[in-house]
């Protein structure tokens, strides 16, 4: 578990070393402060709504108390073991079996399930599944991922800025050679950078779910459980995923327990989740060491 918090730091302070660094190419600390109000502004609208946004995006309703009245003593439960308030529940009326975390914080956070998940999964399964979702909130993992959504933002407006930037000197410039040179230079910075913080971004969240997983398997004390949760979600997601033309909910890709749109189609590298034969080899090593 200390390992998978430690690569995070390590993956943040890239992401600042990144930052600081275009920010010397462009122009010192000016570069840097412009780029980074402007990423910060947008990522403060993101952290602060971004749970209302997906809810609605999804058409989540509140989950019906009466009649999922077990689902919320699960969550209760579970909510005591890991020592944060009860968040809002929700249900998503979709065949499509999965779940999400969401919210700023673990007094202003959601935990959304499908009709899909409930149909597939048994008492014991969507417990793990739970408890995962739960993990995050206790993690705070919504922070962690607007904080390495705000760093890889402002390296891409950096990026941008020294690619204008060279254009602008290369037509003002007298020396050819040297323009093209600077121009050439500045669209290698330009492209490599931003593919680096992208690269660096999604490492995070790969590693914050196998962080999610660990603590969700001593949350719930069952990591058998959430482990075939995790194999029959990812068998049903070949099935039955959301369309990936949607390029609004293709962006939330990231907050859900399994990738929900068509696997196989993005390289493990820009990959939102951790393989799934790794985590469920992980869960399994866990349940090793609890017995």
């Amino acid at each position: 578990m200390w390992g998978n918090r430690l690569k995070t730091v390590i993956l943040l302070a890239s992401l600042s070393g990144l930052l600081l660094l275009l920010g010397a190419i462009f122009g010192g600390q000016q570069g840097i402060t412009v780029a980074f109000v402007m990423s910060l502004m947008m990522n403060f609208i993101a952290y602060f709504f971004s749970d209302r946004i997906v809810l609605r995006m999804y058409g989540a309703k509140p989950l019906d108390e009466a009649q999922y009245g077990w689902i919320y003593d699960m969550v209760r439960e579970l909510c005591r073991q890991a020592r944060i308030p009860m968040p809002k529940l929700w249900l998503i009326d979709t065949s499509v079996a999965n779940a999400f975390a969401t919210g700023r914080s673990p007094s202003h956070a959601s935990v959304a399930v499908t009709t899909g998940i409930l149909e597939i999964l048994d008492k014991n399964e969507l417990r793990g599944v739970l408890a995962h979702e739960i993990s995050h909130i206790a993690n705070r993992d919504i922070l962690i991922n607007t904080i390495a959504a705000t760093l890889a933002t402002a390296i891409g407006y950096i990026a941008n800025m020294i690619q204008h930037a060279a254009f602008y000197r290369t037509t003002s410039s007298d020396n050819k050679k040297n323009g093209t040179l600077t121009i050439i230079g500045a669209l290698v910075i330009s492209i490599l950078m931003p593919i680096a913080a992208t690269l660096i971004q999604l490492a995070i969240t790969r590693s914050r779910e196998y962080l999610a997983d660990e603590t969700g398997a001593h949350v719930c004390k069952d990591p058998l459980a959430l482990a075939d949760a995790l194999q029959k979600l990812n068998d049903h997601v070949h099935v039955s995923h959301f369309k990936k033309d949607d390029s609004a909910k293709a962006s939330t890709a990231h907050m859900f327990i399994v990738n929900p749109f068509t696997p196989g189609m993005l390289a493990t590298l820009f990959s939102t989740h951790p393989p799934m034969e790794a985590r469920i080899m992980r869960l399994r090593k866990i349940y090793e060491e609890m017995s």
